[in-house]
């Protein structure tokens, strides 16, 4: 049924503010326009973020980044580096950020459950001292993401405390069932794919050629 299934739907921020209640003083003051030193320690210590963009057709897409010691490089208050290392080749984020220019990061670090939150304008960059700066394992990535911020704040650790997101391992003694080789297997139905070729691709992949 789709959206259409839902028939009690709220319509306006009025609305909103009237179930929800507003912001704190400090919910609102929180939000400044450039990091300061509390924001650029934690994204010097942050090694993952969730990087959400937005195509010219309204098409919206969330794309998780990862590196060591930090995911992002911080060049001043107003702007950050990411770079852009091997995937599966669709750049979904990167297409819709030469299409509209707009970005929202949300940075992680393990064991805190508080996040931090930042929105502004993207481009595609290719500034060799940029990337060569980013180089890991000899290797330099071929274009990286500019961010010039517009907004940051920090987020409480609601959401990850309630997910107990970090207590995971501790609390199960097995992962739950998940094989991406037969995933891809069952959902490309592409002929002649099998899937222990394919899991032994995909490992490879993992040990070899995380940059």
């Amino acid at each position: 049924m789709g959206i259409e299934r839902f028939q009690k739907i709220v319509v306006s921020a009025d609305e909103l503010t009237e179930l929800l209640g507003s912001p704190s003083e400090s919910g609102k003051k929180k939000q400044l326009s450039e990091l300061d030193t509390h924001m650029t320690t934690f994204i010097a210590t942050s090694p993952f973020l969730l990087l959400g963009t937005v195509g010219s057709d309204g098409r919206c897409d969330v794309s998780p980044r990862g590196d060591m010691p930090a995911v992002g490089k911080v060049l001043d208050s107003r702007t950050l580096a990411i770079p852009e290392w091997s995937g599966n080749r669709r750049v979904d984020s990167l297409r819709n950020i030469i299409e509209t220019g707009r970005i929202g990061l949300l940075f992680l670090t393990p064991g805190l459950g508080e996040t931090l939150r930042v929105n502004g304008h993207a481009r595609v960059i290719r500034d060799d001292d940029i990337l060569a700066s980013m180089t890991k394992q000899g290797k330099q990535p071929l274009v990286g993401i500019g961010v010039e911020i517009e907004e940051c704040f920090f987020q409480c650790a609601k959401a990850l405390l309630r997910s107990r997101l970090w207590e995971w391992s501790a609390a199960n003694s097995e992962p739950p069932p998940f094989d991406f080789a037969k995933i891809l297997v069952d959902q490309t139905k592409i002929e002649g794919l099998e899937v222990e070729p394919l899991r032994q691709q995909i490992e490879e992949s993992y040990q070899d050629r995380l940059w």
